[in-house]
Formats: structure tokens, sequence, C-alpha cells
């Protein structure tokens, strides 16, 4: 985010110029012009809990809202996508779809997921393209139905010796027990769903325009796949629920090889070296490359039919796109796109500013960062925007984390 009086500020800020129906996509968000009319551009929003502390800590917020500190105990709550899929998850094979470039769960306050159950325990992302495609699409084998019934029998015998175990715990200790069968309670849960579904056919797919063997080495590619095995689960009803960690915050692992796309080495460098000349515009390529294809996976939904519906499947998918941080380890004023919903009532064609004139920002070059200064601007929880999104969704509720209700313009 290049200040104002920059000459980067004019073509590589990543929040538009102007506000409401009038604005310009800066060559940060400029793929997206042939998608204005069907997106939102969001400023000045961000979680409360975490707006003065260091931006590496806090993608594992970025769904949740939830208070995750900057060190020492740490505590999680329920992820967005998952509170929806608790309301629709039991009408498709699969509950949610939760991907990320990295994979696994990775550490807390450096998750390789941004997908939390009810307990704040993260849920593992699935990395690869080719297993992703086979839990969607592939017949299991002829003894799946035998493991299944292992499967429950395991947990059965569990759940026996844990009762007999927690007679003889501490407070304490029966606590974190409690914490672990809740884990086996939600593993039954799915043992169970297993069982329903594993004799209704899978859908049939056309996957010959598909690099299921591709990896973050061809970055580009690896995107469109990830991006389309989404469209695909969703065009054949397997899930309802997705969420895709493109990159980690804080610039480890297989994510910081993304901006290979556009001739760079390492993402995350990116952020540290906008102070060199040209530094604003290498960064910005690397946003415009994400924007691209993100506006490919949105013209996707927009011309694919809604299969017994109105309209198209964009009219009736949200599709939410952002960070926890801005500025330099900044984790306010996100940048933040909402695409899709108009069968929803969502209104788009409009950059909705509420940071104001004078957001920080700026290169770093020595002294206190952006995230070590006072708040100067008051923004809205984003989850006032996580509530909007949910009561569209048909579900009942008027709150969501530390919301202080919905957002009425959008």
């Amino acid at each position: 985010m290049p200040l104002a009086e920059d000459p980067a500020h004019k073509d590589w800020a990543w929040f538009p110029h102007g506000s409401g129906k009038e604005f310009t996509f800066t060559k940060c968000l400029e793929p997206l012009e042939p998608l204005r009319d069907e997106l939102t551009v969001f400023s000045g929003l961000s979680h409360p809990s975490v707006r003065s502390i260091h931006g590496h800590s806090n993608a594992d917020q970025f769904l949740t809202g939830a208070a995750t500190g900057p060190a020492g105990d740490y505590r999680n709550s329920i992820s967005l996508d998952q509170e929806f899929a608790a309301h629709v998850g039991d009408q498709t094979r699969w509950s949610s779809l939760v991907m990320s470039t990295d994979g696994g769960t990775g550490t807390p306050r450096g998750a390789h997921t941004v997908s939390f159950n009810r307990s704040g325990r993260a849920i593992p992302a699935e990395h690869r393209p080719k297993r992703i495609f086979d839990m969607l699409f592939v017949k299991s084998d002829g003894n799946a139905a035998r493991r299944l019934a292992l499967s429950q029998s395991t947990l059965d015998d569990l759940m026996a010796d844990a009762k007999s175990l927690r007679q003889t715990l501490s407070s304490h200790d029966q606590t974190t027990l409690d914490e672990y069968l809740q884990s086996v309670r939600d593993t039954e849960i799915k043992v169970e769903k297993a069982k329903r579904w594993i004799n209704i056919p899978l859908p049939v797919v056309d996957v010959d325009h598909l690099k299921l063997d591709i990896t973050p080495n061809d970055p580009r590619v690896y995107l469109q796949t990830m991006f389309e095995l989404i469209y695909l689960a969703f065009k054949t009803d397997s899930t309802r629920v997705a969420t895709y960690q493109i990159g980690r915050e804080n610039g480890i692992g297989a994510s910081d090889y993304l901006a290979r796309a556009v001739g760079f080495n390492l993402t995350h460098q990116l952020s540290h070296e906008t102070k060199n000349p040209g530094g604003w515009q290498n960064f910005g390529t690397y946003c415009q490359f994400l924007s691209e294809e993100l506006g490919r996976f949105v013209s996707t939904l927009k011309a694919a039919p809604e299969v017994g519906g109105e309209g198209s499947m964009l009219d009736n998918t949200l599709v939410l796109f952002g960070s926890a941080s801005s500025a330099f380890h900044l984790s306010r004023n996100y940048p933040l796109i909402l695409a899709g919903g108009k069968n929803m009532g969502f209104k788009h064609g409009q950059y909705l500013n509420h940071a104001g004139d004078s957001p920080q920002g700026g290169a770093w070059v020595g002294g206190r960062e952006p995230w070590q200064k006072e708040i100067a601007h008051d923004d809205i929880p984003l989850s006032n925007l996580f509530v909007t999104m949910l009561q569209r969704l048909g579900v009942e509720t008027d709150k969501f984390a530390d919301s202080t209700g919905a957002l009425a313009d959008v």
C-alpha cells in the first residue's frame, strides 16, 4: 500500500481510487474490470482482537475473528465456512472442501489452513490436486464398507475406554480429554455420513483439461487447477462450502514460490522490498497475477448456468477473497473482495471505502512498523460482513465472533 504522496500510488496501490459506484481499479486489480458489476471491494474492515499484533501471527483468525494473540496460550474458534457447513453440510457428500497450497494444518499462528472446527481446532487442508479429485470423483474400492465398519468399531472402543479413564483424571486433564473426545465424535459423524453415501454413484466429470499431477512449481497452472476443482465440486453439488488458503502470511513453505509465475523468486520477500526502486510495481505485479486467476474463477462461475435454479452459478455463490494483513505486517484495513450472490440480494459494482482518505501504509524504512503505531482509524469488524453473508445464505443469526451487526450497504 504505497502512500498517496508516493508516485507508485496511482498504479500500484491495491485499493481502487474513488468510492461507491465511481471508482477505478489500479493495475493490481485491473484484470477484474470485466467483472466490476459482479463484485464489491471493501476497505476499512478488520478483526478488532488482533489490530495491534504483528501480521505474521494473524492469518489463523481471518475466517474466525478469534483473539489468537501474539504468543503463549492459543485458542481459536469456528471459522465462517464451518459455521455455514454446519447448516448445509449434511445435504452433500462432503460437508466442506478445505484446501491450501502448503497442505496440512501448520502451526498455531502459522496455519496452513483457514478452516477451524467448533472447538477451534485446525482442519487439515489438502494441497494435492489428484487427491482432491479422487476424493470427489473416484469410486472407493470394494473394501470401503469393511473399513468403515472397522472404523466405527475402533471409535466405539475408544469412547468406552475414555469413559473409564475420565474418572481417574484431574479437572484440567478431564478438559483436555473432552477436547479429544469432541474430535472423536466429529469422526463418528463423518463415518456415519460416509456409510450413507457409499452406495450412491459418484458424479462423472470431464477432466481431460486438468493436470492433476501439477505442483506449486508451476504456480499459475496450479492455482487454475485448484480453482477448477472448487468449481467442479460446486457444479456437481459434491459440497457447498470450500476454502483455499493461497499463501501463508509469513513466507514459509511451498506457497512462497508462487511469485515465480510472474518472474520473481520468493513471494513474501516482495513485501519487504517495496522501498527499493520498482519495489511497488514488483509487489503489485504479483497481486495482479492473483487478480487474474481470481477473475478466471469468477468468470467460470458466471458462465455456468445454475443447475435446477435461476441465473448463473455466480448469482447463487459467494466468493470472498482477501488477506488478514494490508500494509507491512499490519492487521488492519484488510484488502477484501466479495463477488457473486446477486440472487441473494447483494448489490455490486462498488467500492465501499470505510478506511477514509489516509490509511496506514508505505514502505518500511526502519523505526516503528505500521502495526506498532497507534490506531488512527476505527475499522468496522469484519465479522459484520460475515453475519451479512450468513444471513443471505439463509442462516438465521445476528452474531458471529465479535460482530456488532450486519452491513447494510452491500
